[in-house]
């Protein structure tokens, strides 16, 4: 698959532009939190934690936004549902940890962003708001319009985005104000989003018949491929690629059942890691709370 990949060219394959926004995307962060977090007056540096986590973080930006695997994006769904995990579940958490606090501070804080995320994050309205924006993105003509011109596609996926960022924080939220929910509503919020989330996984595992255009019709499938590859290359070779089966083992309709059953694995995988964490750290600090036995004195 590779070396049919190659058609493509290098700027589709590897998205130099995007590469170099990641990139500026760490310098800022290294700046900011370095040399020039003493403008702000700030002594602190961020731990050695926050920034594996900032950086790892941009390193899956750009694999799953920059690198073959968005070009793979257009032609397999299953690469598409994998890219949505990640993108949505994992990202949003590792940037949320990875970020010192006092820059989140100023974010939340702001004066016209605060009183919209104390509505948003509210456990319910933040629940229905990504769930369902995630769901309605997978409705088959919102998905095909969502893959018919950049601006569309761009869009689309920063609404999600910033709803994924809403729904994590008021389970990981840095600021100590924010993490107002018990270790067991945190677990039952976290059930809720995995139920939420299934019945889109399900429709694209259980439809008896290719659901997006975008992957089963050759004009959709062309027009989908033109936001990541330069029009002159699309151009040049689209007399000599005759779909995205050309590209895949599978048929589109096995392409779209894997692609949901990834989808679900990978979110199982990522909710069931966060309830873990929480519980034990739950777990340990009523361990903490358990009075010792008293020492047996001498009579």
């Amino acid at each position: 698959m590779w070396l049919e990949l190659q058609i493509f060219g290098f700027r589709a394959l590897w998205s130099p532009y995007f590469f170099l926004f990641v990139i500026g995307l760490g310098v800022a962060y290294f700046l900011i939190t370095g040399p020039f977090r003493s403008k702000w007056g700030i002594v602190e540096k961020p731990s050695n934690k926050q920034q594996v986590y900032f950086y790892i973080a941009l390193l899956l930006l750009y694999i799953v936004k920059g690198s073959p695997v968005d070009l793979l994006t257009h032609i397999m769904l299953t690469a598409h549902m994998a890219q949505m995990a990640i993108y949505y579940l994992i990202f949003p958490i590792l940037i949320i940890k990875g970020i010192p606090v006092w820059i989140w501070k100023k974010v939340v804080y702001a004066k016209f962003i605060n009183p919209v995320l104390k509505v948003l994050t509210k456990p319910i309205i933040s629940l229905l708001l990504f769930n369902s924006l995630f769901s309605l993105y997978h409705v088959p003509a919102v998905f095909d319009f969502a893959k018919s011109s950049q601006i569309a596609h761009t869009s689309i996926s920063l609404v999600i985005l910033i709803a994924a960022f809403i729904v994590w924080w008021p389970i990981v939220s840095p600021i100590k104000e924010w993490d107002t929910m018990s270790p067991l509503l945190k677990i039952g919020y976290i059930f809720a989003n995995g139920v939420l989330i299934t019945p889109a996984c399900v429709l694209i595992i259980f439809a008896d018949h290719a659901l997006f255009a975008a992957y089963s019709q050759d004009g959709a499938w062309i027009q989908a491929m033109s936001l990541c590859v330069p029009g002159n290359v699309l151009q040049g070779i689209s007399y000599a690629i005759s779909g995205p089966e050309m590209f895949s083992p599978m048929s589109t309709l096995e392409d779209q059942q894997l692609g949901g059953i990834i989808m679900k694995i990978m979110q199982e995988i990522t909710y069931g890691y966060i309830l873990a964490r929480i519980f034990f750290t739950w777990f340990n600090q009523e361990s903490l709370k358990v009075d010792p036995i008293p020492a047996e004195t001498n009579s």
